[in-house]
């Protein structure tokens, strides 16, 4: 069996789809149904039942994903074991973040690495959904639970605090509640909450039965953007808003917190490009830990 038809297998497996697994390949459309119709015929069994809006795994096809899984392991431990074959840093990372997390922090700091490994190519995908490690939508997930199943490493990134701000020009016109019972009296921002894909980023529970926002916006960074120019009171990231001199945090006695958990899949613990990423986003937040507070 050609190792390489069960790796491109695993690309369709995990993403649902033969066209997804080929742009994430970078192969062609055909090329992917190829191969997979000359796995099927090697091992003499149908995996996947195609159909137009995706694909299937058949019994056989469960099955065989949990051979395939078991071969990427061992495949993935032997490069980067033996003649250390990825101490180069060469290839793709992907990694998948919180829109905020990933724009405010990430996106200013990751190209660092990229600029000291020239091969190594960097892929940050910061947006308001979760990534499925297990299904190889990241490399590495920065996620805000730690996750329950799977094969995965998970580690504690940092703990983070939320608060109320507004702008100051909203504040100067509308007045600044002092109390949480005065910010029912407010305009205030907040998240489109069907479209939370956790019930932790429903950060105003923690403190009041409801947040009754007439404008929400879907993302952190729109919410932040919105609460600076005078859009209404917001919950903000503290990273966020500092530095942001037309915002104002108010009743700062009252704090929200949350974590921010880094994770990857076990089988790539020890290649060397992943490793490296994870212990650079560590080190990067690790050194301005102050930012989180």
């Amino acid at each position: 069996m050609n190792w390489d038809d069960a790796r491109i297998f695993l690309a369709v497996a995990r993403a649902g789809q033969i066209l997804g697994a080929a742009r994430r390949l970078e192969l062609n459309h055909a090329t992917v149904g190829r191969r997979l119709t000359a796995l099927e015929t090697d091992i003499g069994a149908k995996l996947l039942h195609r159909k137009p809006n995706g694909c299937e795994l058949t019994r056989e096809g469960r099955s065989f994903l949990a051979q395939a899984e078991r071969m990427e392991a061992a495949t993935l431990s032997a490069r980067a074991e033996i003649g250390n074959s990825d101490i180069s840093l060469s290839g793709t990372v992907r990694i998948g973040a919180p829109d905020g997390f990933g724009t405010t922090f990430l996106a200013p700091r990751l190209w660092q690495l990229s600029q000291r490994h020239r091969e190594l190519a960097i892929q940050l995908v910061p947006v308001p959904r979760a990534f499925s490690i297990s299904r190889r939508e990241a490399d590495i997930a920065i996620t805000v639970e730690r996750p329950e199943h799977g094969r995965l490493v998970a580690g504690k990134l940092t703990d983070y605090g939320l608060g109320f701000y507004a702008s100051r020009a909203y504040l100067d016109v509308h007045g600044t509640p002092r109390t949480l019972a005065e910010l029912s009296g407010h305009r205030l921002v907040g998240a489109v909450e069907d479209l939370l894909y956790s019930p932790r980023l429903a950060y105003f529970a923690d403190l009041l039965p409801e947040w009754p926002s007439r404008f929400e916006v879907s993302s952190a960074i729109g919410q932040l953007e919105a609460v600076a120019a005078g859009a209404g009171i917001g919950i903000l990231h503290h990273f966020m808003g500092v530095g942001r001199a037309e915002l104002v945090r108010i009743l700062p006695e009252r704090r929200i917190e949350r974590s921010y958990w880094l994770v990857y899949h076990e089988s790539v613990r020890d290649v060397a490009r992943i490793a490296a990423v994870a212990d650079f986003i560590r080190d990067a937040v690790e050194k301005e830990r102050a930012l989180f507070g």
